[in-house]
C-alpha cells in the first residue's frame, strides 16, 4: 500500500512539474511606422488605442526603447536576429532586382522583395524550434521573397501569411496575399483605394485561427502588421469614428493613394489595428491561455515625414517632443513604444526607463522560454525587468548605423547621444563630425554640446568605430577607408 501511495505521489509530482514547465506562448506584435507618441499610453490626444493602453496598464511600458533602425527591413533584421545595425546582415531597404526560378514560378515578378536574410542567420523562430514551438509570421515580412534564402518558411516559420515584399504592402487592399508559397486571392480587390477585403482583417482572422489550432502547445505568433504604413486605407466604418472629431487638412499627394479625409483615415487605421489586438487578447482569455501568454507590442521605426501620402505627424505630435521622423537616427526616427503584458508574471502599471532596443527581443524571449540564443548577438535579456527578478544587465552603449538618407551613425551612452549626419554626401567637408546631445536635459536634441565635451566626443568616436563591421552590401565608405 505504501509503495502504491509513493508511486501515486511521484506521478502527481511529475505531472505538476510538467504543468509548471509548460513553455509560455509569445505574441509579438509590431506596427509599421507607428510613432513613439501615437498611442494613448504615450500621451496621444487624438487617436484612440484602448487595447494597447490596456497592455500597458496591466503590464509594463518602456520609455527609452528603440527600433532596430530608421526604416523597415533593417529594423526587422535586428529584431529577428538579435544584432545591432553594425553587425546586422540587412542594414538598408534594398529592393531585390532578380529572383531565382522558384520565385518566378510563383508569379512574384512584380514583388521581388528585399535583400534576403542569409541561410546562416538564426531567427527567433528558429531558436524557438529548440522547444518545439509552433511558429507563425502574419503581416509584412520584408526579409526575402519566397524561393530565396530569406524565405520565412526557411527561417523557422511554419506559417507565413501576408505581404512578403514591402512594396506589395503599400496597398492594404491587395489582389492577393501569400499563404506560405501559395497565392491567396483577396476577393473584391484590385489594388485601388478601396476594396472588399482589408488585409489587416485577414491578418487578424488568420492569427485567431493559428491560436485556436495551437492552443494545446506553445506557440510563437509574430504579427508584423502593415498599419499605419501608407497608403492611408481603412474601411469606411472605421474612418467614420473620426470624421466629426478631427479637423481635416488638404491632402498632400506624394507617391501613395489619395484619401478623402487623410487625418481621420490615419487615426482610424491605428484604432482599427488596436481593435484587432483586442480580439487577440479576447481569444487567449477565452481559451484560458492568459496566464501562459506573454504579449509584446512595439513599432519598427518612427512616424512618417513630410505629410507623405497624406500623413500628418506634426498634427498628431506623433513623436512628441523628439527630433526627427522615419529615416532619421535622431530620437524621433528610432525611439518607439514598447509595452508588454503577462498576467501573474509582469506586475501591472510598471514603467521602465532602461535603454534597450529591438535586438534585445531575441535574448529576452530565449530567457523566458528557456531556449538558447545564438552566441554572437548584441542583445541583452530584458526578462529581469519584465519579471521583476534577477539583475538587469544594461548595455554599455546602444549603436546604430544607416547607409541611407544621407548616411548616418549614432550611439547612446547613458544620457549622452552622439550622431553623425550626411556621411555619404561628397560635398560634406567633415563626414565624421559628431553632434552631441544630453538626452536627459534635452530629449529633443536641440542643443549640440560637442564643443563643450571634446573628450567625450573622442570616446564616442572610438566606440562607433568598434561597433561597426563592414557590410558586403550596405557600404559606408567613410568608415571602411574606401
Amino acid at each position: 500500500m505504501s509503495r502504491l501511495i509513493a508511486c501515486l505521489l511521484l506521478l502527481f509530482s511529475s505531472a505538476g512539474l510538467l504543468a509548471a514547465d509548460r513553455a509560455p506562448n509569445i505574441i509579438l506584435i509590431m506596427a509599421d511606422d507607428l510613432g513613439y507618441a501615437e498611442l494613448g499610453c504615450y500621451g496621444q490626444k487624438w487617436i484612440k488605442t484602448p487595447n494597447i493602453d490596456r497592455l500597458a496598464a496591466e503590464g509594463i511600458r518602456f520609455t527609452d526603447f528603440y527600433s532596430g533602425n530608421a526604416v523597415c527591413a533593417p529594423s526587422r533584421c535586428c529584431l529577428m536576429t538579435g544584432k545591432h545595425p553594425g553587425h546586422a546582415y540587412v542594414r538598408n531597404n534594398f529592393a531585390q532586382k532578380k529572383l531565382p526560378a522558384e520565385s518566378l514560378a510563383l508569379g512574384l515578378n512584380d514583388w521581388t522583395g528585399q535583400r534576403p536574410l542569409a541561410s546562416e542567420e538564426v531567427t527567433i523562430a528558429e531558436m524557438l524550434k529548440q522547444r518545439g514551438y509552433a511558429t507563425a509570421a502574419i503581416g509584412k515580412w520584408g526579409l526575402g521573397q519566397f524561393g530565396t534564402t530569406g524565405d520565412p518558411n526557411d527561417q523557422g516559420f511554419d506559417l507565413f501569411y501576408g505581404f512578403n515584399c514591402q512594396s506589395h504592402a503599400h496597398n492594404h487592399y491587395p489582389k492577393f496575399l501569400m499563404r506560405n508559397r501559395e497565392k491567396e486571392v483577396q476577393p473584391g480587390n484590385d489594388r485601388g483605394p478601396t476594396g472588399e477585403t482589408f488585409s489587416q482583417d485577414q491578418f487578424t482572422k488568420v492569427a485567431l485561427e493559428f491560436v485556436d489550432e495551437n492552443k494545446d502547445k506553445p506557440f510563437f505568433l509574430y504579427l508584423p502588421f502593415a498599419i499605419p504604413h501608407l497608403s492611408i486605407q481603412v474601411p469606411d466604418e472605421s474612418t467614420a469614428e473620426y470624421t466629426q472629431t478631427i479637423p481635416e487638412e488638404k491632402y498632400v499627394h506624394k507617391g501613395y493613394l489619395e484619401h478623402p479625409t487623410p487625418r481621420a483615415g490615419y487615426a482610424a487605421m491605428i484604432t482599427h489595428m488596436d481593435r484587432d489586438i483586442g480580439k487577440i487578447l479576447s481569444k487567449i482569455e477565452t481559451l484560458g491561455l492568459d496566464d501562459d501568454t506573454l504579449v509584446i507590442f512595439t513599432s519598427d521605426n518612427g512616424a512618417t515625414y513630410n505629410r507623405l501620402g497624406g500623413s500628418d505627424s506634426d498634427f498628431f505630435e506623433s513623436v512628441a517632443n523628439l527630433r526627427g521622423l522615419k529615416g532619421s537616427l535622431y530620437e524621433g526616427g528610432v525611439r518607439v513604444p514598447l509595452v508588454a503584458r503577462w498576467p501573474g508574471k509582469i506586475k501591472p502599471r510598471q514603467v521602465s526607463h532602461v535603454p534597450s532596443a529591438l535586438w534585445d527581443m531575441m535574448p529576452t524571449i530565449a530567457d523566458i522560454t528557456d531556449t538558447k540564443a545564438p552566441q554572437k548577438i548584441d542583445g541583452l535579456s530584458l526578462a529581469p525587468t519584465l519579471l521583476g527578478s534577477g539583475e538587469q544587465k544594461t548595455h554599455d552603449y546602444l549603436y546604430w548605423e544607416f547607409p541611407a538618407y544621407g548616411g548616418q551613425q549614432s550611439i547612446r551612452l547613458g544620457k549622452w547621444k552622439g550622431i553623425r549626419q550626411n556621411m555619404l554626401k561628397r560635398n560634406n567637408p567633415d563626414p565624421l563630425k559628431i553632434e552631441l546631445y544630453d538626452l536627459e536635459a534635452d530629449p529633443g536634441e536641440t542643443t549640440d554640446l560637442a564643443a563643450d565635451h571634446p573628450n567625450l566626443v573622442a570616446k564616442l568616436a572610438k566606440l562607433m568605430a568598434a561597433a561597426h563591421t563592414p557590410s558586403e552590401f550596405d557600404k559606408m565608405p567613410v568608415l571602411d577607408g574606401m
